[in-house]
């Protein structure tokens, strides 16, 4: 992921677990890249939407695929580009992540880090807003961090999403 590398304001780093990445291109031209890792292990706002709990979390968090890195070039120019790929790539990922992994992913998750980007691409994208996180990150297992929050957003894959999250009407 060299462009992610160079360009995106995170850097590149190994994403986690199962992974899928793309480079987004166009009439042989490389227009940005995107990368789907492992899903965050707990995050309240979207488990409190989901409505699981920590045992159901734990035997279905693979379902679970995180948009980890999206990135459109900046000398790329088109109007609603970025919502666009985002359609597409949750359609690519819905059929490939199964195709490789031999599991179904049936929820997609992202995290903004607001304010520097105000997500408008995943609203466009029908992404749904579900809270913030709580600024500690993946790896504060001491609770002290203080992190940015991020604003995170879902995109379900299948109508039935909760079902097959283990989730009971």
């Amino acid at each position: 992921m060299y462009f992610a590398g160079r360009l995106h304001y995170l850097g590149y780093t190994p994403l986690p677990g199962a992974q899928l990445r793309y480079l987004i291109h166009h009439d042989g031209g490389v227009l940005g890249a995107i990368g789907f890792g492992a899903a965050a292990w707990q995050v309240g706002a979207r488990d409190r939407w989901i409505g699981w709990d920590a045992p159901c979390r734990a035997a279905r968090l693979g379902r679970v695929l995180n948009n980890a890195r999206f990135l459109i070039l900046p000398w790329v120019g088109v109007k609603n580009l970025a919502s666009k790929v985002l359609s597409l790539a949750a359609a690519r990922v819905a059929e490939d992540f199964p195709a490789r992994y031999g599991a179904p992913v049936v929820l997609l998750e992202t995290y903004v880090q607001t304010p520097r980007f105000a997500g408008t691409c995943y609203r466009a994208a029908n992404w749904r807003y579900v809270g913030e996180t709580a600024g500690r990150g993946k790896c504060d297992r001491a609770h002290c961090a203080a992190l940015p929050r991020k604003a995170v957003y879902v995109y379900p894959l299948t109508a039935d999403f909760r079902a097959a999250l283990g989730v009971r009407p």
